[in-house]
């Protein structure tokens, strides 16, 4: 605890931090891996040397997991960041705590918005008001190694959960007759964190499963015990588990990539902003994408991070939209795009000439533009946290043995009905 007000506290108040005619903003941000986060620098110091009116400090303050406390801790502390970088499912939380501004009547009035792909703004709006602005887009996809593919004998790449299945049986070998296995068709996250939940929602979705009943954006109308797609969802994750195919992480390690890397493992659920570094530790090129299989009907989860503008003075919320209306501006975009394999949120971004060229060299990131069209957003209402957090634990218990998917599920729901009801 004393760390969080630590980190807080050492914000100025709202108001305070405006001097010679120069507005100072604090952005915090959790964008990984480093070279990642080198890219937004070099964005942030271009902003600031073109607006010297507006000065931009980007603080790196942990992984989402990490960041939840220190953003609630400064915000009931009257110690808000100015923009925050973070995916879209706090903001029902930040919208009930009253920190927030909706940016509808802004961006009304912004030539940006018509640049932007208006089937992101459904992942951000929360009754009847948009509460954040689209930083980068991404979805869920599988990496695999050709080469290892070929060797299997596999040729035409899993389009079904059974092919996926039958796919990591054959990709799951003793390379040097020791008598153990030493390659595994699949990595899979382990975890109760918001990055396991993201990597198997997608499957829920594709088994016909959905997180809310009907239309209510509600925790009250979150009903897992009979969810059918997350129990289907479970079980083929469980299959892969009792067939010897598939391989855990460490907790909360999903987001490691060093087994695929090395041969490890032939396939990996992740997305296009693991590619930059991908494609530099595998210098011959040796990996690929495709969709995720299907159950039902062909799903993934959108992803990426917006940026949240925290309730402070008049001036500085302003100067902070322009620094927004930076971030979706083509520019950004576009380079952030090159830089670290997200998708753009810019639609002109997207046609444009480098990146398009960056496509040519990056056919992978094809796959995930393709699937953009069948990605589902998580829901934003106060309270998500507690959904994905039990849909992790009910994923851990189903994933280590201690429990059927049915189970999990039903155990899980009792937790929320304590919660929320």
């Amino acid at each position: 605890m004393v760390i969080i007000f630590a980190i807080a506290g050492c914000q100025p108040l709202a108001g305070n931090n405006t001097k010679d005619n120069v507005i100072h903003l604090t952005l915090w941000q959790g964008v990984n891996p480093p070279p990642n986060r080198d890219v937004l620098q070099k964005l942030v110091d271009k902003f600031n040397q073109t607006h010297p009116n507006i000065q931009v400090e980007s603080l790196y303050v942990g992984q989402p997991d990490q960041q939840m406390p220190k953003i609630l801790a400064a915000v009931v502390g009257n110690a808000p960041p100015d923009l925050l970088w973070f995916n879209p499912t706090i903001g029902g939380q930040l919208v009930e705590l009253e920190a927030i501004i909706p940016v509808d009547d802004i961006l009304v009035n912004s030539s940006i918005k018509d640049a932007i792909d208006p089937a992101l703004f459904a992942s951000v709006e929360y009754k009847g008001k948009l509460w954040s602005v689209p930083f980068a887009t991404n979805n869920v996809g599988v990496f695999y190694r050709p080469s290892l593919f070929k060797a299997a004998g596999i040729k035409d790449l899993p389009k079904t959960w059974e092919e996926l299945r039958e796919a990591a049986r054959k990709l799951t070998r003793d390379t040097n007759g020791d008598g153990k296995i030493d390659q595994h068709g699949l990595f899979l996250p382990l975890g109760k964190g918001e990055f396991t939940v993201f990597i198997w929602l997608p499957f829920m979705w594709s088994g016909g499963g959905e997180i809310i009943n009907g239309n209510l954006d509600e925790a009250a109308a979150v009903n897992l015990t009979d969810n059918q797609g997350a129990q289907a969802a479970l079980q083929l994750w469980r299959d892969l588990i009792t067939d010897g195919s598939a391989v855990l992480s460490s907790p909360e390690r999903g987001f490691e990539t060093n087994d695929f890397v090395k041969g490890k493992v032939a396939m990996q659920f992740t997305g296009p902003w693991t590619l930059t570094y991908i494609a530099s530790d595998i210098p011959d090129g040796d990996y690929g994408v495709f969709s995720i299989p299907v159950g039902e009907r062909p799903a993934t989860s959108i992803g990426g991070e917006n940026l949240f503008l925290f309730k402070t003075t008049p001036e500085k919320q302003k100067a902070a939209f322009k620094f927004a209306e930076y971030v979706l501006s083509e520019e950004f975009q576009t380079e952030w795009a090159l830089g670290t394999g997200y998708l753009p949120v810019n639609l002109k971004s997207r046609q444009n000439p480098k990146y398009q060229e960056f496509i040519q060299k990056q056919p992978a990131l094809e796959v995930f533009l393709e699937q953009t069209k069948y990605g589902k957003a998580r829901p934003i209402f106060p309270g998500y946290n507690r959904v994905s957090e039990n849909i992790g634990r009910a994923m851990e218990a189903v994933l280590l043995g201690k429990s059927s998917p049915q189970e999990a599920l039903k155990e899980s729901q009792q937790r929320l009905d304590l919660i929320f009801k």
